[in-house]
Order: C-alpha cells, then structure tokens, then sequence
C-alpha cells in the first residue's frame, strides 16, 4: 500500500514538477490528472489505500482549472460511501505571480478534504518575511494553509525558485509524517 499519493493536474509542466518535489518529500506516488481531468482507473485504488493525499494544481484565474474540478467532482462517489473518511489531506498550488488569488485554490482542496471527512494539514512553516528573505527561503510567499507557488510565466519549469519547491517538500513530508501517526 502507498502510504501517502499526490495528486495533481499540470496544463504546462510546472505544476509537474511541483508534484515530483512533493512526492520526494512525503515518498509518495505520482498520479496525473490528465488534459481531459481523467485518472486512470487503478489510480482510483490507489488513493482509497492511501493513508495521506495531497492534492496539486495551478491557479488559473483565480481557481484551479476545470481538469482539477472534473477530479473533484467525480469523488463524489467515494464520498457517498466516506471511502476517504480520515484520510489526512494537503495541496499545493503555483500561479506566475506571488500572490495571483493562489488562496482560493486552496480553500477548494481544504473544502474538498472536509466534505470527504478528511483531516486537512496546515503548512506548518514561519514565513520568510524579513528584509534580508529571499525567493530562495522557506516558506517566502509567507504560506499557511498549504503550500504556495510562484512560476515565472516567461519561464520553463526549472525556475521555479528553489525555496518554492523546498517548502513543498517539507510540507509533503509533514502531511506523510501526520498520516502515518493517525494510521498507526
């Protein structure tokens, strides 16, 4: 059984390599959203074996994109039978600027793990919020709920500052760590 999954949807590669740098944190498996907002179906099996899922997605003006929502929307037939009751959730999201409403995707996977019945973990890092912060610090777009992104819209995947990608994985470690203490 794969202890913790992350999954995601990523229209141009970024939100993929977030994903990777999640799931080398919480030593997790990899499943994609695909362009039509389908998984495959033995990734369905995947995730009701999983003790913690992280949930991954760009912010397109201002929410996740609609392959994300067809995701959200078609667990709905785990809900009916709390297949997920539990679970302990996290997610990410990255958008091409720092703030770019990136909160209110998050608040939709937050929502998504509560109607499921899941426990939600918050980021659990201080922000790096000094004058002598960098885009390569911890926790610099000062997150809480999850973890936050920024990609360079003029910029392929790799420059996506590494703090960014850092924060990631220490966040998808801890929601990994809390699932295996409440699954224990």
């Amino acid at each position: 059984m794969s202890k913790a999954v992350v999954v995601y949807f990523s229209g141009y590669g970024h939100t993929k390599r977030v994903a990777q740098a999640a799931a080398e944190g919480a030593q997790a498996s990899l499943v994609e959203i695909d362009s039509e907002g389908n998984i495959p179906e033995a990734a369905w099996d995947l995730l009701d074996q999983a003790q913690s899922i992280l949930f991954g997605a760009p912010t397109y003006m201002g929410s996740v994109p609609w392959q994300f929502k067809k995701f959200a929307d078609a667990t709905s037939r785990k809900w009916f039978v709390r297949q997920w009751q539990d679970k302990v959730f996290g997610g990410f999201t990255n958008s091409a600027s720092l703030n770019g409403d990136k909160q209110v995707s998050l608040i939709l996977m937050h929502t998504l793990a509560s109607q499921h019945g899941g426990i939600w973990v918050s980021l659990g890092l201080a922000p790096a919020n000094t004058s002598a912060s960098s885009r390569a610090d911890i926790n610099n777009l000062g997150a809480s709920v999850g973890a936050l992104v920024q990609s360079p819209s003029d910029a392929d995947a790799q420059a996506i500052p590494s703090g960014d990608l850092e924060t990631v994985k220490l966040y998808a470690a801890r929601v990994a760590r809390i699932g295996q203490q409440l699954h224990a």
